[in-house]
């Protein structure tokens, strides 16, 4: 049986719970690509709904899909900016806004329950940029841990993501997101290496040697636009 260590578990708790405040009305459609992202229902605080008809939908299908693709705004936008990408048989399960723990809340429900070879996980955008309450880097690794886990125990290979580059976040401004940015791909990067899954690292792909998005690669210096998708599948398509 699958059992969340302590610390993961006091990740999931101060996303739920701890400071700083949630965002404004003014300040959330910045942080997310889709209203139907952040901030979740109250109720229903890893919005386990945004994708619970879809998932029905595709179940009654018995089609088993190659590929789940979940993360936030970021994964969110990838097949609405690059819907060549996802053919049938690639699912996005992105939600605008979520932070790690909000995703390992949905692994079950938007992942393992659809029976797909792999797993593509992406995340930790959100963690730093404190959307739930603050997520340290280690708390960010463990999440992740946790998903790898739980895909593993259900026979899906994992694909490990990059967190993507970013100046700085335009809903969070006055955070050092570069250093932050790195210091949790490398920890990311010593998990894939420890737990023998792929790391997939979009990072020269997308940004400089000082750690900023190539220009044109971005539409606000954290959303990827075609062309950062394009360059990201460039990256992940050998892994496929």
């Amino acid at each position: 049986m699958f059992r969340l260590d302590r610390r993961t578990a006091l990740g999931v708790v101060a996303g739920a719970m701890a400071a700083p405040a949630p965002l404004s009305a003014e300040e959330a459609p910045q942080a997310c690509s889709s209203s139907k992202g952040y901030p979740a229902n109250p109720d229903d605080w890893a919005n386990l709904a945004r994708y619970a008809e879809d998932n029905r939908r595709l179940l009654a299908t018995a089609a088993r899909p190659q590929i789940v693709f979940i993360g936030d705004s970021i994964t969110e936008g990838w097949p609405q900016k690059s819907a060549d990408f996802f053919p049938a048989g690639r699912v996005g399960r992105g939600i605008g806004g979520q932070t790690t723990p909000q995703m390992l809340v949905r692994m079950m429900a938007d992942v393992v329950a659809l029976r797909p070879r792999k797993v593509h996980i992406m995340g930790g955008t959100n963690d730093i940029a404190g959307n739930t309450g603050p997520i340290d880097p280690a708390q960010t690794r463990d999440n992740i841990s946790a998903m790898i886990a739980i895909a593993r125990q259900h026979g899906i290979d994992v694909l490990l993501g990059s967190i993507p580059p970013a100046a700085s976040f335009p809903w969070r401004p006055g955070l050092d997101t570069i250093t932050e940015i790195r210091n949790r791909n490398r920890l990311l990067s010593e998990l894939a290496r420890t737990r023998s899954v792929r790391f997939v690292d979009y990072t020269a792909a997308l940004a400089d040697t000082d750690g900023t998005p190539h220009p044109g690669m971005t539409i606000d210096g954290v959303h990827p636009d075609v062309a950062g998708y394009r360059a990201m599948e460039r990256v992940l398509e050998p892994h496929l």
